[in-house]
């Protein structure tokens, strides 16, 4: 489909979407940060909160907070839904580039152009590793999904580091030779990717950080990259106009698109629909996947005919999704025998049921104090002999001492006497 184009007010350098349904997605361009619908393609919240350039915000995996840093070394963590100020976190000197949630959401990764890399902790702010042997700017970063103690960074110093916060040491480093832009974890855990220069370098860190595969596809240095949402492909983005999708079996350009400015950030939703470009002029253009006609026939094909088991009992097997709306089925409330008589007027009947019933005696004095209000307390004693009014009377005598209930019982017994 063709793609919408949206300007900004300045560079978009950094866009991401959420790992939740509906997958909106995260557009960081000058001081403020924009969360677009993947729907309508229209801007759904404004984050403007921020004392300087905003840099590299992302959205937490249930969708519901948003984190980001800054030119003021400030690093802040939002409520995408009232868009309030949840968490600032103080400790960089330099500006704030790289940011992340941990899996599991309790930690945030943060790397800056003070050189060094920190771990913070979310409930209580404080940073709780500092990694400090990159040399230059740290402009790349990203926590295993697999791994929540290891953590790897790029930087202009021209190396790749892999941090293991248990030993709070690098355990790996890799030479890139050029200044790394964008660094990518493979599921599993097992590669990495490094971009920087014109190259994408693949890395084995099961072998001890080993360079597997070099690859030069563009004319220019590349910016941005990000695996599809099956991540059997590699996307990068570079200053030379070019979007290019690599395979991942033998990393050869298998599509490449062209975009009329310098390419700087870019992103794959998760479910595969959508392709985000952010560019240095503050365009952004957004791609929605169309389905094929050839797809829609064969699902016309396999429609099933009314009438049929299979069309009857069609969806059975359906799980709802988080961002689906539930409607709450309201279950007929069940009426007690005494409630069932008291309705019908039968106040006699309402009575013995509840003392029957063995039912607190709240329920009883409530009871009663209802049979005064409708008239109907004589109506319900009248006519009773000795034994029909031995559990009324049992129950009088064991709560005639209460002081919440004595007035009450009191004017019961007196209708008796």
């Amino acid at each position: 489909q063709s793609p919408v184009l949206v300007k900004e007010y300045a560079a978009v350098s950094s866009i991401h979407f959420s790992p939740s349904t509906p997958h909106d997605f995260a557009v960081t361009s000058s001081t403020r940060v924009q969360v677009y619908s993947s729907s309508t393609h229209a801007v759904k919240k404004t984050i403007s909160r921020f004392k300087d350039t905003a840099f590299g915000a992302r959205i937490r995996g249930d969708g519901k907070l948003l984190v980001a840093g800054d030119a003021t070394g400030l690093v802040q963590l939002f409520d995408l839904n009232s868009r309030a100020i949840l968490r600032t976190l103080r400790g960089h000197t330099g500006p704030v580039h790289v940011t992340g949630f941990s899996p599991e959401n309790t930690q945030i990764l943060s790397g800056s152009d003070d050189k060094t890399v920190r771990v913070w902790d979310v409930p209580t702010e404080s940073s709780i590793a500092v990694f400090s042997e990159h040399q230059d700017y740290v402009r790349a970063g990203l926590t295993c999904s697999d791994n929540a103690n290891l953590i790897l960074s790029g930087s202009y110093d021209h190396t790749v580091k892999l941090w293991d916060l248990r030993a709070n040491s690098c355990a790996i480093t890799m030479e890139h030779k050029f200044p790394v832009e964008s660094v990518l974890i493979f599921p599993g855990g097992g590669l990495v990717a490094s971009a920087g220069g014109n190259q994408l370098k693949i890395w084995d860190i099961l072998g001890g950080g080993r360079l597997l595969q070099a690859v030069s596809h563009h004319q220019k240095a590349i910016t941005c990259m990000s695996f599809d949402g099956t991540a059997t492909r590699i996307l990068t983005g570079s200053l030379d106009h070019h979007v290019k999708v690599l395979n991942i079996q033998d990393y050869k350009v298998v599509h490449s698109i062209k975009y009329p400015d310098p390419v700087q950030s870019l992103a794959v939703s998760p479910d595969d629909t959508h392709l985000a470009v952010g560019m240095s002029t503050g365009l952004l253009s957004i791609r929605q996947r169309v389905v094929k006609a050839a797809d829609k026939a064969a699902a016309q094909q396999k429609a099933l005919r009314g009438g049929t088991r299979q069309f009857f009992t069609r969806g059975a097997a359906h799980r709802p999704e988080d961002s689906d709306l539930q409607i709450e089925s309201r279950k007929k409330k069940r009426l007690r025998n005494y409630e069932k008589y008291l309705r019908a007027f039968q106040y006699a009947n309402a009575l013995d049921a509840v003392l029957a019933e063995n039912r607190t005696a709240i329920i009883v004095v409530s009871l009663l104090e209802d049979l005064i209000h409708r008239g109907g307390l004589r109506e319900a004693l009248g006519g009773r002999d000795d034994r029909a009014l031995v559990p009324i009377v049992q129950f009088i005598l064991r709560k005639i001492s209460n002081p919440r209930y004595s007035k009450l019982l009191i004017d019961v017994a007196n209708v008796i006497l």
